[in-house]
């Protein structure tokens, strides 16, 4: 018949990947091609042959009959053992670009007298990951699914069941308004129309990493987007920073990691956002170049401020470190007499200090009150909390052996050593939490964690005879002339 061939044989290993099955296949190639000069063998997914079968095809590989030829076919190449690997002849096949299979997908529309929008062929495309068989399968839904031979973006993203880009804009949007409101409202919307949080994150990230290819005209033809799109991209790139979209995809790209482990998996997700929302502002904030000046002139006034109201009430004020949270008045308001009410204060804060509580103004008073000192820390009471701390984390293993090891204490630092950057990874998942205990327990704000590295040196081990006596003959010189004389050898 046409279209068939007596010289092709096909086997299917997911299926027949026993010894027998090889062995039978084997016994084919005994047999000479009835008409023509050769004879194809297809293993279709040679991956899920086992270990004896691979042996059992191994001596047919090495020396095949010159008639015979083998082609392997596998998805997962790195499953195949070595010695076949070696044998052949290996060709790579690619995923397909989506905008070849969204042209692709064109020319068989308008052949066939379907009228589809770009929008819809590029997600369809998108959808089939980079195979033209799936494709062409999904399209062949859509337009039987669809009204008219008409296949629109709309149409498309129901039957597929995929999230409309457009929220993510919307999110975006809120986020570069510093409004979590907005990004926490469309997460909510999206849930109930089915969609998962993990597809949602995902989805946000690879929009952010398109918006980050949109900045630099070289990496426009990375993005992922149909042409009808880009122009829209190009606007919102420019709303935001490089640097912002980046911590906004670390920040994704953590909560897509930690989704399947969370218990909360919602408030993971919100956690995220809501961390999205107000990154800018911090952002912004460290790169004022008027802090420095603001932080300056209000110390000034601050301390011309504690020098009146000392000499009026006569009492002594006690030294304090410089308060993360500093207040400057106004010049109408000198005296000191006045109401607290009736005082206007403008507020600095430090990124570093603003966890800090510091009462400026004590009740019932009316005088600037400086803020408490810090308590100084000794190594005895240090180590009590830390030892305390250490018995609650005593259910982890790896953490509770990391606090039992010796720190280094020079006040208000601690210093750890670790040997390896897994260390560093282990410290950092309780870092906030003991540095939160401490400061609360020996009451001390500034109490800090260091981390310094130490190269552990492997200690030499000798394993052979020769390595031993070296080492004998470096200590005693005559062993050397002793096995010469007598022609010793190591090894007896």
């Amino acid at each position: 018949d046409a279209g068939t061939s007596m010289n092709i044989h096909e086997l299917d290993a997911a299926s027949n990947n026993s010894v027998d099955d090889i062995r039978a296949l084997v016994e084919q190639v005994r047999f000479t091609p009835q008409a023509g000069k050769y004879k194809v063998y297809i293993v279709d997914e040679v991956h899920m042959l086992s270990s004896s079968a691979f042996n059992a095809f191994l001596k047919t590989l090495e020396e095949p009959p010159p008639y015979a030829i083998f082609i392997l076919a596998t998805t997962e190449k790195h499953k195949v053992i070595p010695t076949i690997l070696s044998r052949c002849q290996i060709f790579d096949f690619n995923r397909i670009q989506i905008s070849d299979i969204a042209r692709q997908l064109k020319k068989v529309a308008d052949r066939e007298g379907v009228k589809a929008e770009d929008a819809a062929l590029h997600l369809i495309a998108r959808k089939a990951d980079g195979a033209l068989r799936d494709a062409l399968s999904i399209f062949d839904l859509m337009v039987n699914f669809s009204s008219g031979k008409v296949v629109t973006f709309k149409d498309a993203i129901n039957n597929l069941h995929i999230l409309d880009h457009e929220y993510y804009f919307k999110v975006v949007d809120g986020l570069l308004a510093q409004n979590p409101t907005v990004p926490l409202l469309l997460f909510d919307e999206i849930l109930h129309k089915g969609f998962d949080g993990q597809n949602f994150i995902v989805g946000l990230s690879e929009h952010i990493r398109n918006l980050m290819m949109a900045q630099d005209a070289r990496t426009i033809q990375l993005m992922e987007v149909p042409d009808s799109s880009q122009k829209k991209y190009l606007e919102q790139s420019q709303e935001a920073s490089y640097s912002l979209l980046l911590s906004w995809l670390s920040i994704a790209n953590q909560c897509d990691i930690n989704y399947k482990m969370s218990k909360n998996q919602r408030l993971n997700v919100e956690l995220g956002l809501m961390k999205m929302a107000h990154l800018r502002s911090v952002i912004l904030s460290e790169a004022s170049p008027a802090s420095e000046k603001t932080i300056s002139a209000s110390q000034a006034e601050v301390k011309k401020k504690i020098e009146i109201t000392s000499e009026e009430t006569a009492q002594p004020i006690e030294t304090a470190p410089t308060p993360e949270l500093i207040t400057s008045f106004d010049e109408n308001d000198a005296s000191t007499k006045s109401s607290p009410k009736s005082s206007k204060a403008k507020t600095t804060l430090d990124l570093q200090g603003i966890f800090k509580k510091v009462p400026l103004v004590a009740p019932g008073k009316n005088e600037l009150a400086l803020p408490r000192s810090n308590v100084p820390v000794q190594r005895g009471s240090l180590q009590k909390a830390w030892d305390e701390y250490a018995e609650q984390r005593k259910s982890q293993a790896a953490e509770y052996q990391l606090l039992k090891r010796e720190f280094q204490f020079s006040h208000p630092s601690i210093t750890i050593t670790l040997t390896n950057p897994v260390e560093e990874s282990l410290l950092d998942n309780f870092r906030h939490d003991i540095l939160q205990y401490l400061r609360d327990r020996l009451k001390n704000s500034e109490i800090t964690i260091n981390t310094v590295f130490v190269q552990n040196d492997a200690k030499k081990v000798m394993y052979t005879n020769k390595e031993k006596f070296d080492h004998l003959a470096s200590k005693n010189p005559y062993l050397n002339e002793l096995k010469e004389r007598l022609g010793l050898d190591w090894d007896f």
